[in-house]
């Protein structure tokens, strides 16, 4: 048995990087030629890439989310002897004992990325270091060790000031969330509407949750955020995602996308998963628990997320033009509660209002299909009572 390389393919022209997206095989496994193997994301898709050998995977080099040069090993298999490997171009690379024809750089990375021990290469990986970027850490002793790293990330964070100017390192989240929103902006084809919504059912609702005491203390931001998961039953266009330009994908649930802010102005996503099929109070502890989780740092964005809820009210904004990130279809925001006059009420009348903004992916919806789910909304918030047990 001979091990290769599994490499980034280069799938369209001028393309520098991809994100892996998803794993679809484990190490031990057994895997035929042109079966998916891992999903990846380019700026213009998601696509599954398709194992260029038969054999059994043996290491993933790469964890998911990490953004890897066009080329860059993702994987290792064992094959049969006698098979060549295949570059990130889909060419057959150069064999790895003929050094001669080898450029000095790439037999110099090739040897740093042979004295790189499993524990180091996970340590990177809580660091949030991708795999394909280890060969470029210096190392004190010729094998990288978790100290390496430590001094590497120590290293980065000192701001290198030149002239006027500050440069520091882009954080991984910043990278990763930079590298979706780029996409975005290539591929949604946004549309916006707002709609204003009486607050005061959900306020009421609140207070009189909040005078009973007891543990149960729900936010009215997870009040909500139930609202919207219920009424996403009776939309499917806003549980689906497009695939490929003519294939679009429906999921049976809805896993719910909450974006929460972190120091340093750093943003992640909490995901409730099923949001759409639990009761109330399920609902409730299982948004606490993953806003909680997304609170350490861990970032839950997954390819089912079809839709994100944004929630500004702590920061005084009452509008703002919220943006999709793909493969999701729409963000919606919440603003803060402000006095305005009843429009439905037949004489002047103050109420508690709030404003919901929705981005939404015209390639999989149209103006009314997404005005009408705004309005469900909306409805629900107005009848809240009758869609939350006090009990």
């Amino acid at each position: 048995m001979a091990t290769v390389s599994v490499r980034i393919p280069q799938i369209g022209e001028g393309l520098q990087e991809a994100r892996l997206v998803a794993v679809l095989k484990q190490p031990g496994e057994s895997i035929k030629r042109d079966e998916p193997i891992y999903q990846m994301e380019t700026d213009k898709a998601v696509m599954d890439v398709e194992s260029p050998y038969e054999g059994t995977l043996t290491e993933w080099l790469a964890s998911v989310d990490a953004i890897l040069p066009i080329g860059g090993e993702v994987a290792r298999m064992e094959v049969a002897e006698g098979v060549a490997e295949i570059g990130g171009g889909h060419e057959t690379a150069a064999p790895r004992e003929a050094a001669s024809s080898v450029p000095p750089a790439a037999e110099s990375a090739a040897a740093r990325n042979a004295a790189i021990p499993p524990r180091t290469r996970a340590y990177a990986k809580e660091k949030g270091i991708a795999d394909s970027d280890l060969a470029a850490i210096p190392s004190a002793t010729g094998k990288l060790m978790p100290s390496d790293i430590d001094a590497h990330l120590a290293s980065a964070k000192k701001p290198a000031v030149q002239g006027d100017f500050v440069e520091t390192a882009v954080t991984p989240k910043q990278r990763l969330l930079a590298s979706r929103l780029v996409r975005g902006s290539q591929l949604v084809v946004p549309g916006t509407m707002t709609v204003a919504v009486d607050w005061e059912p959900l306020e009421n609702l609140r207070t009189r949750i909040k005078a009973r005491g007891g543990e149960f203390q729900p936010s009215s931001f997870t009040i909500f955020a139930y609202a919207v998961a219920q009424a996403l039953r009776e939309f499917p266009a806003f549980r689906s995602t497009l695939v490929t330009d003519d294939t679009l994908r429906t999921y049976n649930h809805v896993a719910l996308g909450i974006a929460v802010g972190l120091a340093g102005d750093e943003l992640v996503l909490a995901v409730v998963p099923d949001a759409d099929t639990l009761s109330w109070r399920d609902f409730a502890a299982k948004t606490r628990e993953r806003i909680e989780l997304a609170r350490t740092g861990q970032d839950q964005a997954n390819e089912a997320v079809t839709i994100s809820l944004t929630n500004m009210q702590s920061f005084g904004l009452r509008d703002a033009v919220p943006v999709v990130v793909p493969p999701a279809v729409a963000t919606l925001f919440l603003g803060e509660p402000y006095n305005s006059l009843a429009q439905e009420a037949t004489d002047l009348k103050l109420q508690r209002t709030v404003n919901l903004a929705l981005t939404f992916d015209h390639r999989v919806m149209n103006g009314v299909g997404a005005a009408n789910f705004l309005n469900k909304v909306k409805e629900s918030l107005q009848s809240i009572g009758g869609l939350v047990s006090e009990e």
